[in-house]
């Protein structure tokens, strides 16, 4: 989504002893206290927050409510980026793929890493 104020976008790395579903319902019950309220929100609009699970391990999980690896970051610079700073050489667990190499093959989409703003 274009028409929308810039936004900060970051990848943690941690390790979990929850089940894929349980932390889902712990992110949606973050970004719920922190204000999101996704009835009033567009799809892909602006919101005041967006947890997203990009990867669970090398776990390939596909239920209605949570699709593992997150479908469509291999087409977003933006979660790449950051991905790519943890994890260089990290591949997905789907085609085991290197995720780098996608990355070579998406637009900048008018990213620029933090620090560099005053540049841009």
């Amino acid at each position: 989504m274009l028409d929308q104020a810039d936004f900060l976008n970051a990848v943690a790395s941690a390790e979990c002893a929850l089940e894929p579903l349980e932390l889902l319902r712990r992110c949606n019950a973050l970004e719920a206290a922190l204000g999101r309220d996704r009835s009033r929100e567009r799809v892909k609009g602006p919101r005041t927050l967006d947890l997203d699970i990009l990867l669970f391990g090398t776990e390939i999980i596909d239920l209605p409510a949570l699709t593992v690896p997150h479908p469509g970051m291999t087409e977003r610079a933006f979660v790449l980026r950051p991905l790519l700073e943890l994890e260089p050489d990290l591949a997905d667990p789907r085609t085991g793929r290197v995720f780098a190499d996608f990355l070579a093959s998406v637009e900048t989409q008018g990213i620029y890493p933090a620090g560099l703003a005053a540049l841009y």
